[in-house]
């Protein structure tokens, strides 16, 4: 790794009190400000970044560790950003390699852009996956799902987080746990009393956002999709795993189009703890 010039701007540890300056960076890229976004990753996550003299930052990113808090299994690398007129000048990449340094061992995970993934792919991450982005109004008709479905009840939360471990493969509480405050809608669905799956919508600039999505079976996750909609008049948008390929149809047949993929890269592991069929959506493609 090559040490930075004395004269080099310091990386430092970002906290909630830097949102606004995150927001600002995003929007400097061309991206929504997301504050509600930014808020949960920076409280729930590690933020790394380098201030700007001239005021605001230079480059952001966030960490999302999960598992045990001394020793995680599982880091996802989110909202990695550098100020316009500071691009193609090697921040980025000397950002991720502190990143990359300060977790250790700690497996890392990313959803990459085309134009990020060469960068990535220089730093050691490989391509184990692909998600689609699909956004739109969702379209209520034909054969609706059968899965019974209904708003989640803090008497849930111990059923959800066991059900979450199981499928995605580690411990992310601290996340989870955050859901019924940030999200607008949170909903399970159930059969003979047993919660077989639980998503979430959360609002972003003008939509909103379904994520997590676990659930047991196809059919589970379009009764949990076609719920959440049912209770919004927002565009509907999500990040679906290509090998979902039922779901991301029977989405599109519901008025959702495809606005961009995504490669999911991993560094440390082969691929993604847990179990892929019934996990269909992330939270967020910044935090896994």
């Amino acid at each position: 790794m090559s040490t930075p010039s004395p004269a080099a701007p310091p990386i430092r540890r970002l906290t909630p009190r830097d949102l606004t300056a995150c927001a600002d960076l995003s929007e400097n890229r061309g991206w929504p400000r997301e504050e509600h976004k930014w808020g949960l990753l920076l409280a729930a996550g590690t933020g790394y970044g380098i201030d700007d003299p001239e005021g605001g930052l230079v480059t952001a990113c966030v960490v999302t560790e999960y598992g045990p808090r001394e020793r995680p299994d599982l880091g996802a690398v989110g909202m990695v950003l550098v100020a316009e007129r500071h691009a193609r000048q090697g921040i980025g990449r000397r950002l991720m390699r502190h990143v990359v340094a300060e977790m250790g061992t700690t497996p890392l995970t990313l959803h990459a852009t085309p134009s990020g993934r060469p960068l990535y792919e220089e730093l050691g991450f490989k391509v184990t996956g692909r998600a689609e982005m699909v956004r739109g109004h969702f379209v209520h008709g034909g054969v609706e799902p059968k899965v019974f479905t209904r708003p989640a009840t803090a008497e849930d939360l111990a059923a959800i987080l066991r059900l979450d471990e199981e499928i995605f493969g580690v411990d992310r509480t601290h996340v989870i746990t955050r859901l019924p405050a940030f999200s607008d809608q949170l909903r399970v669905a159930e059969e003979n009393g047993r919660i077989i799956g639980y998503a979430s919508a959360w609002p972003n600039v003008d939509n909103h956002v379904v994520g997590p999505l676990i659930a047991r079976d196809t059919e589970t996750a379009k009764a949990l999709i076609a719920s959440l909609a049912a209770h919004t008049d927002r565009l509907i948008r999500t990040d679906i795993d290509v090998r979902h390929e039922e779901l991301l149809s029977w989405l599109k047949d519901r008025g959702l189009t495809s606005i961009a993929f995504n490669a999911v890269m991993t560094y440390g592991i082969s691929e993604l703890p847990g179990d892929w069929t019934r996990r269909f959506a992330p939270l967020t493609v910044a935090a896994g």
